[in-house]
Parts: C-alpha cells; sequence; structure tokens
C-alpha cells in the first residue's frame, strides 16, 4: 500500500494510508473473531460434526470453509452500485441504486448449495462456494491469514478441551446488533479439563 500508485502517479496521502491500515486491521480482527465464534457455535450445536473433526474424519480447515458457507462473519457489505439497469428475479435495479449484498444469506441458497443448505455439514460435497470473503476484485486480502488463523484456534481450543460446550442456550447469546458483523456479542462456554 505504501508504495502503490495510480496511473498518474499518485500515491496515497499520510491520511490516506493511515485510514485504510486502520481499515484493515479492524476489518481483519473483527472477521476473524466472528468466523472463530461462529465455528464453536456451530460445532457446540453439532456435536456430530465436531466428534468427526476430531477422530480425522474432516479436517478443521474443512470445519472453516462449511462456517464460512453456513454461518458468515459478515452478514452484508458495503453498498454497491450497478453500473447498468439490471433485472434479478424481476426487480429492475436502476444504475447507481445502491445495493446492500447479504452474505450471510448466500450460504444458503438450496439453488447454490443444494436442499439442505440449512445444514451444518464439514463433508459437504464439491469445492466450498461461499462469498464470506468476497469475490473478484473485492475478493478479502487477508482471507489465507483468516482461515490459517481460525484452522489454527480451533483446533487448539477442542484438542485441549474437546468436551467444550455452550454455558446457555444458543437462542438465548445475544447477536450483534450490526448490520456488517455477523456472531454474537459473548460465546459463554463450559470448559470440563
Amino acid at each position: 500500500m505504501i508504495a502503490a500508485r495510480e496511473e498518474s502517479g499518485d500515491r496515497f496521502s499520510p491520511h490516506e494510508l493511515i485510514g485504510t491500515l486502520m481499515l484493515t486491521i479492524i476489518a481483519g480482527h473483527e472477521t476473524t473473531l466472528n468466523l472463530i465464534t461462529n465455528a464453536v457455535r456451530a460445532l457446540c450445536a453439532h456435536r456430530d460434526q465436531l466428534d468427526l473433526v476430531l477422530s480425522g474424519g474432516a479436517s478443521w480447515a474443512d470445519v472453516v470453509e462449511e462456517t464460512l458457507r453456513w454461518d458468515s462473519p459478515v452478514s452484508y457489505f458495503p453498498f454497491r452500485y450497478p453500473t447498468r439497469d439490471l433485472t434479478l428475479d424481476g426487480t429492475l435495479i436502476p444504475q447507481g441504486t445502491p445495493v446492500l449484498a447479504g452474505y450471510s444469506a448466500a450460504g444458503r441458497d438450496t439453488r447454490a448449495h443444494g436442499p439442505d443448505a440449512a445444514r451444518f455439514d464439514i463433508t459437504r460435497n464439491g469445492e466450498s462456494r461461499h462469498l464470506s470473503l468476497g469475490h473478484g476484485a473485492h475478493y478479502c486480502m487477508g482471507a489465507p491469514l483468516a482461515r490459517l488463523e481460525s484452522t489454527t484456534a480451533l483446533e487448539q481450543l477442542f484438542t485441549r478441551f474437546p468436551s467444550l460446550d455452550l454455558a446457555i442456550p444458543e437462542p438465548e447469546l445475544p447477536r450483534h446488533a450490526s448490520f456488517v458483523g455477523n456472531s454474537v456479542q459473548r460465546l459463554p462456554v463450559r470448559l470440563k479439563v
């Protein structure tokens, strides 16, 4: 970022550089935290999937990819603006209209993920297709680090505490009030040593 230049030769101003770096750090922290939290919640609610990964029947990377699909760490992402008029499912969206994409809903789309899209399944066949980390020019530059941090954290946590479970029923967990982040505010758990 420091050396990046526009075609005209312009660089980020110090103010733009600091703002961009702060956004990168904050975005990378909250989304990875939400990913790990959502994976812990999913594994506690689906003990058969936890048993499968602990027994070696699936990998921690499988857990991370399925969590990204099933319960994205991001609900919505900043507005996108169509460059031309377009029609989606019979609805006209005029050029320039702000569009808010529901990333968390995309992972439950039965047209993309089959009739059991609502089921958390770490052995789901086929290449994982989700939008949790963006796509194309908007693909998350921190995706490899987020995957590495998440697989490492989950493996270490559940290897040390395989009986870890939620301390309160999942429906009672307070959700984030943010329309961007998708997770819970707190995740109280019980540890058995």
